[in-house]
């Protein structure tokens, strides 16, 4: 049963930068002029949390440079416009990127646009250099401290189109410290799939523990009142790499 979000024709199927991909460690190319990533976010501009039917996503003020990353593969700065998570029903699947054609159990996914060139989300959502997505990858470990806070307010938002509010958050505690990403051109992962997004994939996961993704995946695809549909493999499949390299900030 294909989730309601993939029913209806999609934008542009068939690209030739879809996302996700698997990672080859060998095969990406060290870059020296990638320069580290500035992640420079302010609490204060987190608004919401809400249950789209396909994920969570937590949102933020971006009317407004206050929440930013520059530097990277960036030739401009991007602002934060939300942050969400895709997850598997169990631990060896649930990530949407691999690495070497490992699974994590989650991925993280900041999604930032280009204020600089252009005037709307919306707009820079179809363009070639619209969007930044940083990716990070969750593993199991050690109980995660920031993210509890985001646990706790999940059973708020169990049902499809729950929306609470959700100030002072701030998601670089979701980052890991290790400057190392691999960088590519690809998609959004959701419908419409543009082909707009540059993709800054961190090198080391963050370790969340067995309660904390369990927490997600008590939340429901559906509504308040439909039958119950666990939340759970909102991931899309691996894309072919066509002929674009991946190019790694570290030897």
């Amino acid at each position: 049963a294909v989730h309601p979000l993939w029913q209806s024709p999609l934008t542009i199927p068939g690209g030739t930068r879809q996302s996700p991909i698997n990672i080859q460690w060998r095969d990406s190319v060290y870059d020296p002029f990638l320069k580290p990533l500035k992640i420079s976010y302010d609490p204060t501009t987190c608004l919401h949390i809400w249950n789209n039917g396909y994920s969570f996503l937590v949102e933020f003020d971006d009317s407004t440079d206050r929440s930013i990353i520059v530097g990277g593969p960036l030739e401009n700065q991007y602002r934060l416009k939300q942050f969400h998570f895709h997850w598997g029903a169990i631990n060896e699947w649930g990530s949407e990127h691999t690495v070497d054609s490992k699974f994590y159990p989650a991925e993280l996914h900041l999604v930032h646009w280009n204020a600089v060139v252009y005037p709307t989300f919306e707009e820079a959502v179809m363009e070639g250099n619209g969007l930044a997505v940083i990716g990070v990858f969750l593993k199991l470990g050690a109980h995660h401290e920031g993210l509890q806070t985001l646990v706790d307010a999940l059973p708020a938002i169990k049902h499809k189109d729950t929306v609470i509010e959700f100030d002072v958050f701030d998601p670089s505690c979701l980052i890991p410290s290790c400057p190392d990403y691999w960088t590519y051109a690809g998609s959004l992962t959701t419908p419409p799939l543009t082909e707009s997004v540059t993709w800054i994939i961190k090198k080391k996961p963050i370790e969340v523990d067995e309660n904390q993704l369990e927490a997600f995946r008590m939340l429901l695809f559906t509504s308040d009142g439909e039958e119950e549909k666990r939340m759970v493999d909102n991931f899309r499949p691996l894309q072919p790499l066509m002929n674009r390299t991946v190019r790694s900030s570290f030897q």
